[in-house]
């Protein structure tokens, strides 16, 4: 028999909506004005953050879950001010904040960056940009920019220097930059032997980087030190306005981009980088979670024809849209001028340049997504713009 317990929870003084919570035969059901959701036992048993449970300092559990008895239950449950005090059938009793449990309620899917990314084409404006001597000085704006690239994808910083090693400054303001086989920061300029497209001055397509690698870097800073050039201009387009938009107008192509693992390889004389994965990638919860497109080092596997007509099919329809004049951003980086921009939802490319003109020099670095967004959530926290739920509750 389920046992219901209720009463109106309230905050400051002031009364909130009413929040109810019953004891069921499958767990502990919790109901929102509006919403409601039943929590199996086992989770919340192993969400407690009792010191028993867990370690104080960094909040790991200090037991085997699997260990918890497949018949955990439920034995009590009471209102403790805005948490529910639990007593569950081993004997085991702790607290939940129902702000904690509200919120889990609405995350099905791991948070990479806090934030709803908003998807965009070339109606944008004003590009998203923010100083660099302030993102330099200030942890709130290093905030605003990792919140900019969590809603666009990008952020364009100005006003900076334009030395040799100022992108990895930038990149440390965030942690340790990725290191791949060309180094730590690279120079994306004109090559005599070169060993990627980047190092010629020919038009790039829009891509992603380092589709080959496991796992791609997540972002990437582009700094540019010279842009004389005639030509030359970044391009950018929104991967997940494109994904989304061909969902909605061909969705068998969509399904077909999303199911089939095409294979990107890299090769040169000291390296052979290779790895497999959809066009476009869906998150558990069928979100896109990230974009693929890179032509100059796709191989796609030898896939039965009729399934390769299809996949050939979509990916030419997911090509025109990126190429697509209304979906593609183009601007010129001066120097002192910095690109950062999420390398799993955006694609970008250039402009060819002559090089007769004059000359062209960036200066390119990586960092992890979880770097970039560790940073975000530690800063959201220590500048009291999101608030821990568990608070003297852990």
């Amino acid at each position: 028999m389920s046992t219901p317990i209720e009463r109106p929870a309230t905050t400051a003084g002031a009364a909130r909506p009413a929040v109810t919570v019953t004891i069921a035969a499958d767990g502990l059901a919790i109901g929102w004005p509006d919403l409601r959701r039943t929590f199996h036992p086992i989770w919340l048993r192993e969400q407690s953050r009792d010191p028993g449970s867990r370690d104080r300092a960094i909040g790991q559990r200090l037991y085997d879950a699997w260990r918890l008895p497949p018949d955990l239950a439920i034995a009590d449950a009471t209102f403790d001010g805005d948490a529910v005090s639990v007593t569950f059938s081993d004997g085991h009793a702790t607290r939940y904040p129902l702000e904690f449990l509200r919120r889990e309620c609405e995350r099905t899917v791991p948070d990479d960056l806090a934030g709803t990314p908003r998807p965009w084409d070339t109606s944008l404006a004003p590009l998203p940009s923010l100083p660099w001597p302030e993102v330099m000085a200030s942890d709130r704006a290093v905030l605003a920019l990792a919140d900019t690239l969590a809603v666009h994808g990008f952020c364009i910083l100005t006003d900076g220097p334009a030395g040799m090693d100022d992108a990895e400054r930038m990149a440390n303001r965030f942690g340790p930059i990725r290191r791949t086989n060309w180094g730590g920061v690279a120079d994306v300029k004109v090559e005599a032997v070169a060993v990627d497209l980047t190092q010629t001055n020919r038009w790039l397509e829009p891509h992603a980087d380092n589709p080959y690698r496991l796992p791609a870097p997540g972002y990437i800073l582009l700094h540019c030190l010279r842009n004389d050039a005639e030509g030359g201009e970044s391009t950018l387009v929104d991967g997940l306005h494109v994904a989304e938009t061909l969902r909605r107008d061909d969705p068998a192509a969509f399904e077909v981009l999303t199911t089939t693992a095409t294979r990107f390889r890299y090769v040169d004389p000291d390296t052979v980088l290779e790895h497999y994965g959809p066009l476009i990638e869906l998150a558990p919860d069928g979100s896109v979670s990230r974009l693929r497109f890179n032509s100059r080092t796709e191989e796609p596997p030898a896939l039965a024809p009729e399934r390769l007509a299809a996949y050939y099919a979509a990916r030419r329809r997911y090509a025109d849209l990126l190429h697509a004049p209304e979906n593609t951003l183009e601007f010129k980086l001066e120097p002192g001028q910095l690109l950062f921009m999420d390398n799993h939802r955006l694609l970008h490319g250039r402009r060819g340049y002559s090089l007769d003109s004059g000359g062209r020099h960036m200066r390119q670095a990586y960092l992890d997504r979880d770097c970039v967004a560790s940073r975000q959530k530690v800063l959201r926290r220590t500048l009291g713009v999101d608030t821990d739920p568990w608070g003297a509750l852990a």
